[in-house]
């Protein structure tokens, strides 16, 4: 006779109550689905796809209903109290707010244990980033006209990691894992350097009782970590203060969320192996036990195992693989649907516009791999940085292509620069036709330029095996 705590089986493959032809049928059914989020490049292709609908929808005879939908007011109202904003602003001002959360996040985390952690693994992608975002600023300022168009300097600058991972995805074993890192940690510092020029160019006059209260927010998050609270959906109040209070400044309230990401802590208080000694003892104590109070035993032990299954990562990783999913298949698609549509009808924009939409494409094109391989070149010429092993110019070459893909950060430039009219159509238009052909050049100089082979332990050239020995 089994209680009701006893399993049918060892290793049940199903759960009981599940009709097993159903369960294979719907199994069958989502292999594919998952398999392709399983892949690097899903999260481009997701955003490919969206900024696809929106350009078809602002071009299509839905123009009106497309731009009418996003204008949406929503809001509340508590007696004299309303707060009523467009579902554009939600998405760009809210939803975007956990977007930079999580880049954040992964900023603290690389600089704790990861690329970003030892100067000279950092220098490298560093001061590609810096060059990969003076280069294409300094290009868009020479085409711009004059004016309010000069203000979208800060378009160019940035790169979008997801399309720039999932083109390396998809030129499969001709990419190295030295060249992937690279280019992770170049993004990660080029989204550094955009929250940068977004807190310092891109934000209205700063209000010093909105300052006080984001304050009071921050303050708030580190008073509760020292006093050792775990719970996370707790500080969901000192974050929604902090984003209050920086909206309320006249800061964008994104900088809040990256602010939020750099404190949340990236040390776990179990780790792997501390996990595996917590854990120990209740199993044991489990798996002494009788049936005789069984129900009583299994729950305890279960709450034991619980706290130390989220103790043995640090509260920075879990948000990171809790987040991220909904980051990478929603928040930007959702954004991507929002600010990509712009319309392709080049008789509405002036000479002025014009400048804009050739300033942007023509410095994330050019100025992107232009700023790359020239910093690279001068910093392993004054020998203060060095070659990845396995990794040489024609390597750098294709990297700094690819970076110019800027989308999602771009477009939020855009907005932050423009805010509406001809201008800010005029810099989607350079973002799209820029990033995209920069996506395709990529691919295209990936298949000419590199082998198929990853086994590229030494630089191609004798001068490049110098530039990757130390100093």
């Amino acid at each position: 006779m089994t209680t009701a705590l006893e399993p049918q089986s060892p290793r049940s493959s199903s759960p009981p109550e599940a009709w097993e032809p159903l369960l294979r049928a719907l199994q069958l059914a989502g292999r594919p689905l998952q398999r392709f989020l399983a892949i690097e490049a899903a999260s481009g292709i997701i955003l490919l796809f969206a900024a696809g609908i929106a350009l078809a929808a602002a071009n299509s005879s839905w123009a009106e209903s497309y731009a009418a939908f996003w204008h949406t007011p929503i809001g509340v109202r508590l007696g004299a109290f309303a707060f009523e904003r467009s579902l554009e602003w939600f998405v760009n001002d809210g939803l975007m707010v956990i977007f930079f959360f999580v880049v954040g996040l992964e900023i603290r985390r690389e600089l704790q244990y990861g690329e970003l952690s030892e100067w000279r693994r950092a220098a490298l992608p560093a001061i590609a980033a810096l060059g990969g975002m003076l280069a294409p600023a300094c290009i868009y300022t020479s085409l711009a006209g004059s004016g309010a168009a000069r203000a979208g300097w800060g378009i160019p600058m940035a790169t979008d990691i997801a399309f720039a991972v999932g083109i390396l995805a998809l030129l499969g074993q001709r990419v190295s894992a030295a060249l992937r890192v690279l280019l992770l940690a170049l993004a990660v510092i080029d989204d550094l350097g955009a929250i940068i020029v977004i807190a310092l160019f891109y934000s209205s006059g700063v209000s010093i009782s909105g300052l006080l209260i984001a304050a009071l927010g921050f303050v708030l998050l580190i008073v509760m970590q020292r006093f050792g609270i775990r719970s996370k959906p707790l500080y969901v109040v000192p974050a929604f203060v902090a984003w209050a209070g920086t909206y309320h400044a006249g800061i964008h309230p994104t900088i809040a969320g990256v602010v939020l990401g750099l404190l949340t802590p990236v040390r776990a208080w179990l780790g792997p192996q501390g996990f595996v000694d917590y854990v120990r003892e209740p199993l044991e104590r489990l798996a002494d036990s009788g049936a005789a109070d069984g129900s009583q035993r299994f729950g305890s032990a279960l709450r034991e195992v619980a706290f130390a299954s989220r103790e043995a990562v640090s509260p920075a990783e879990s948000l990171i693989e809790m987040l991220h999913p909904w980051v990478a298949y929603c928040i930007m698609p959702l954004f991507a649907l929002a600010n990509a549509g712009v319309s392709l009808s080049g008789a509405d924009f002036d000479a002025n516009s014009a400048s804009v939409a050739v300033g942007v494409g023509v410095g994330l094109l050019l100025g992107k791999p232009l700023g790359v391989l020239a910093s690279c070149w001068l910093s392993l010429r004054l020998r203060v940085a060095r070659l990845p092993a396995g990794v040489g110019w024609r390597d750098l070459a294709v990297l700094g292509v690819i970076a110019g893909v800027g989308f999602t950060m771009s477009l939020f430039v855009s907005q932050l620069a423009f805010g509406d009219g001809l201008h800010l159509s005029a810099a989607k238009l350079g973002v799209l036709s820029g990033s995209a052909t920069a996506a395709v050049l990529g691919l295209a100089l990936g298949h000419v330029l590199l082998p198929r082979t990853v086994s590229r332990q030494a630089a191609s050239s004798p001068d490049e095996a110098e530039c990757s020995t130390e100093k």
